[in-house]
């Protein structure tokens, strides 16, 4: 599954087009190199997201599904302090 895609079936950015912007921006990085919105995510992936004001949120995949509700969510990522 593409990066931009991951990031909004997982509610961790809430619009594909703003996680793609994001891509682009050099803001996310997938273990420890910045990353295309295209990029394949697996699992075991380590994704970084910069977000304004020096805030990171870093998590691990756990599952890669097309879709998930609300609730499921939550479950396809951990996240890493």
């Amino acid at each position: 599954m593409r990066l931009d895609k991951y990031l909004k079936v997982t509610r961790i950015i809430k619009r594909r087009t703003v996680a793609n912007n994001a891509c682009d921006g050099e803001n996310v990085f997938v273990n420890g190199r910045p990353a295309k919105a295209s990029y394949n995510v697996k699992v075991g992936d380590i994704i970084e997201i910069k977000f304004g004001q020096g805030k990171t949120l870093r998590v691990r995949v756990a599952d890669v599904r097309e879709n998930a509700t609300k609730e499921n969510a939550a479950t396809l990522y951990e996240v890493i302090e």
